[in-house]
């Protein structure tokens, strides 16, 4: 669907989105990063956000988490109007953010960063057991709990940071660039865990660098270019070749 009818574009659901989107705008200064996005998350599900560096990706997660401010739109989340709650309220409603680069807090243990995801959370026993639960998704971790998280390698840190948002419980965990950097055989782990997180129950908004193995994990797609989506489909149905053009303006 190309970019001049997807606003006419309606999908037939079985169930209301998680998340709905409209009309979404974010800008430095003068420069309009996101220029009038509309977007639906269905809960479930994993869908991605593709395009070249500079398309606005990055931005909108970050708008839709509350870490920017929108210069106009609206963010519906699980029926409730979030446009302006704070980022920490955001997380209370049941969204989590893995930023791009990880980001763990480095001079803490990895215990530690795990009970500071579950900040805002008060059931300290049920704390504990996520924690148990989520070493068993990531079993390196559980070897790893008195260490200091830089000195982590990458892709440790990378599931750590991951573990860290899921200790929040979210219903819907945004995910920034997480394979960047690693090496092929970490990448291969991360994206199989994505596909984990999802069939565990937690909906998945993910920007990712390799946008062949976005598109085959996810269950909907929608292509970004200069602030703007510009196609959209099912993950199963998108050609992976012809999102290239849509990345160069060169679409049919």
């Amino acid at each position: 669907m190309d970019a001049t009818n997807y606003h006419h574009f309606e999908r037939a659901r079985a169930v209301a989105p998680l998340m709905e989107v409209r009309d979404l705008r974010v800008s430095y200064g003068r420069i309009r990063a996101v220029d009038g996005i509309s977007l639906d998350i269905e809960p479930g599900r994993i869908v991605s956000l593709v395009g070249s560096n500079g398309a606005g990706k990055t931005t909108t997660l970050m708008a839709l988490s509350g870490l920017l401010p929108l210069s106009s739109g609206t963010v519906r989340f699980a029926g409730e109007d979030i446009t302006r709650l704070a980022p920490e309220a955001r997380v209370g409603r049941g969204i989590a953010h893995v930023p791009e680069r990880r980001r763990v807090f480095a001079g803490m243990s990895v215990r530690e960063n795990l009970v500071l995801g579950g900040y805002c959370r008060n059931d300290k026993a049920e704390i504990e057991q996520d924690i148990e639960t989520l070493t068993g998704l990531f079993p390196i971790l559980g070897k790893r709990m008195g260490q200091a998280a830089g000195t982590l390698s990458g892709g440790e840190q990378q599931m750590l940071a991951i573990a860290r948002g899921l200790m929040s419980r979210p219903s819907l965990l945004v995910m920034d660039e997480p394979t960047m950097g690693l090496a092929p055989q970490m990448i291969d782990l991360i994206l199989d865990t994505v596909q984990e997180i999802r069939n565990r129950g937690t909906t998945v908004l993910l920007v990712e660098q390799n946008a062949v193995e976005a598109i085959r994990l996810s269950d909907h797609v929608y292509v970004m270019r200069l602030g703007r989506i510009v196609h959209e489909d099912s993950g199963s149905a998108i050609d992976p070749e012809r999102v290239k053009a849509f990345y160069m303006g060169n679409e049919a």
